[in-house]
């Protein structure tokens, strides 16, 4: 998730992410509580949601690293307000905090998804059981 603040783009790779609701369109991530980047996102007025494509696993590493700069090099796009998008995921999601609920060491932040935008041709990046893994159509 990624937006933009006094000090520039402010974003963090988040490793869980669900569908909540459709009316009104509600998704949610989990936000450790030690984060140093949240307190910044969280008080931004909008907040871009980008799941990375399957080709962007380079990028998620960059995205979740303590050190340097996460977004050197990274192709960004503005969407309303302070939102922030990355260049060639597979679908982009413009939203607002709409709740906050604790879950133990993690934070859930639900967020209010006010447009989307999807790139239907690009596959996405799956990360589960701490490994990084392609999809492939039936056929």
């Amino acid at each position: 998730m990624c937006a933009e603040d006094e000090d520039g783009p402010v974003g963090i790779a988040v490793n869980s992410f669900s569908s909540v609701s459709l009316d009104p369109p509600l998704v949610s991530v989990c936000v450790a509580r030690q984060s140093t980047t949240w307190p910044r996102l969280d008080r931004l007025p909008r907040i871009g949601l980008s799941i990375l494509a399957a080709d962007q696993e380079r990028l998620s590493r960059q995205l979740s690293s303590r050190n340097g700069d996460r977004f050197a090099g990274v192709s960004l796009a503005r969407g309303e307000g302070s939102a922030l998008f990355i260049d060639g995921a597979t679908l982009w999601l413009d939203c607002s905090i709409h709740a906050r609920l604790e879950g133990g060491d993690h934070l859930i932040i639900l967020f209010e998804v006010h447009k989307t935008t999807v790139f239907p041709n690009v596959a996405p990046l799956v990360f589960h059981q701490s490994q990084y893994l392609g999809l492939s159509r039936a056929s």
